[in-house]
């Protein structure tokens, strides 16, 4: 496998989506709907002048952010040939090639595309198609009316790897398509006909589990494979008796795993597959000793694919203990995303709120997750929001999993346009339309500053970060944008002097 990006052929914008797909019609709420920014707006951050006329903008500002992006080159692309095209249709089909299968392609229900501008974090591809990889029928129908398009650059990497059984260790971007990385060739392999459980994947949150596991059963809706989501702070009778019932494909969080496989009704001794999304995460002091107990379920012969935007040491560790001569792939060139612009703004404690009031006032936002650091803070800013008259939803660890599923069902769905949360909500949760992340309460270290990052721009689309930072964060700031490598600007003039006007 080549790894070299330079060597790669760039496709224009409007391919493929990542984690989850883009849904044009952001949800059933009339007043996002009937915003003509929520899903046609090509920038991230759009300042509005506080006076009549215009303001100088600062060149940096005009260039990431309140000009279109630069036109894409044209580009001839080479077709296939028939042959090969042919060859391709005899391996995929299951059944004799016939007048009615012929245009399978023309009867699938494609989502419309999305023609946003994307960066080179997903574009810098090898120019390969999903069905160059010889997927059964079934799952190209499921992949292609999921609106993907092609395959981004993780997933060319990761999936013809995968289904040659191979251990993997894969490190790529938040936000560049990792759940269909290993989605794809975990449904593909698995034989829908042997009522077992043949892979596994395990996440670090419940939220996580639940977006997975709904990957999962759109990629193969057109497969008869059983998908099962299995999480702590849900009834564990109910997950029992689920699994009396065919399983295929197991996700769910480490913890009620192990605790159903050691009461015997989680037969594991048939997977063949154990995935790790997440997977510094997951190796954690919180979750590796049960994942190592879980991996004594499996048989010898099991592969292991781990993915993530970090790896600690940690994970070395781990991989040089359950690997066996594992494929290792690393796409992080640099650790942010290419789309995402970042900007700090220096505030007094007392002041946070009423520059959070100015940034509402000022960006345009589909929708905004604003972060805490601790659960009483989530609950208090949210309610403060609410008086300043905006919509505003909170989840964190401390409510019951009903509510946060609630919480995150509808967020997901555009039923609100601001969502406060905890490092609950870093990991891995992809909603398209969010365009501006907003750390309330600075993070501490690196690795919590990417992750949440991570949760606008996503699938190479353009996203803002913006940072309120006080006397305390200065060291912080400056620790974390040597350790990204990365430049977290000051914000620009006429929204700083907006904050600080009284």
């Amino acid at each position: 496998m080549n790894h070299n990006n330079n060597n790669r052929a760039r496709y224009p914008p409007g391919m493929g989506i990542g984690r989850g797909g883009f849904n044009p019609n952001l949800g059933q709420n009339p007043s996002l709907n009937q915003n003509p920014n929520l899903n046609q707006n090509h920038h991230a951050f759009q300042a509005r002048p506080p006076y009549h006329h215009q303001q100088q903008q600062p060149q940096y500002v005009q260039r990431h952010l309140l000009q279109p992006p630069p036109p894409q080159q044209q580009q001839q692309w080479l077709r296939r040939d028939a042959n090969a095209v042919d060859e391709v249709e005899k391996t995929v089909q299951s059944e004799p090639m016939d007048s009615s299968s012929q245009d399978w392609k023309a009867r699938l229900k494609i989502p419309p595309a999305d023609t946003r501008y994307r960066t080179e974090d997903v574009t810098a591809t090898k120019g390969n198609e999903f069905e160059d990889y010889f997927l059964k029928r079934e799952l190209l129908m499921g992949i292609y009316e999921k609106g993907f398009e092609r395959p981004s650059p993780i997933q060319e990497e990761s999936i013809p790897i995968a289904l040659t059984g191979s251990d993997i260790l894969a490190r790529a971007k938040n936000g560049t398509g990792k759940t269909a990385a290993f989605c794809i060739p975990a449904l593909e392999k698995i034989d829908q006909d042997n009522n077992v459980i043949q892979v596994v994947i395990l996440v670090p949150t419940r939220e996580l589990a639940l977006q997975t596991s709904q990957v999962c059963k759109e990629l193969g809706k057109h497969l008869k494979i059983q998908v099962m989501v299995t999480t702590g702070g849900t009834s564990l009778k109910d997950d029992i008796m689920r699994l009396y019932q065919p399983v295929h494909l197991l996700v769910g969080t480490p913890g009620r795993i192990l605790d159903l496989a050691k009461k015997g009704v989680c037969i594991l001794k048939d997977c063949a597959m154990l995935v790790m999304d997440e997977a510094d995460k997951l190796l954690s002091p919180e979750f590796q000793p049960s994942i190592e107990q879980l991996i004594h379920f499996l048989p010898t012969t099991r592969q292991i694919l781990m993915f993530s935007a970090t790896f600690p040491v940690t994970v070395k560790d781990f991989k040089d203990r359950y690997l066996r001569k594992p494929y290792v792939i690393n796409l992080m060139d640099e650790l942010t995303l290419k789309g995402i612009t970042q900007f700090y703004a220096f505030v007094e404690e007392r002041q946070k709120v009423h520059c959070l009031n100015t940034l509402f006032s000022k960006l345009q936002i589909n929708q905004s997750i604003i972060f805490c650091n601790s659960v009483n803070r989530v609950e208090l800013l949210a309610k403060k929001i609410t008086e300043l008259g905006y919509s505003c939803f909170y989840i964190h660890a401390k409510m019951l999993q009903d509510h946060r599923n609630r919480v995150f069902h509808d967020f997901r769905n555009g039923a609100c346009r601001n969502l406060v949360c905890t490092d609950l909500f870093t990991r891995g949760i992809d909603i398209q339309a969010v365009n501006v992340v907003i750390n309330f309460d600075f993070p501490k270290n690196a690795e919590t500053y990417l992750h949440r990052v991570g949760r606008s721009g996503r699938f190479g689309h353009l996203g803002l970060a913006v940072n309120l930072i006080t006397y305390e964060d200065r060291f912080n700031l400056y620790r974390i944008e040597q350790e990204l490598g990365t430049e977290i600007k000051q914000i620009p003039p006429q929204i700083d002097q907006a904050i600080y006007c009284r």
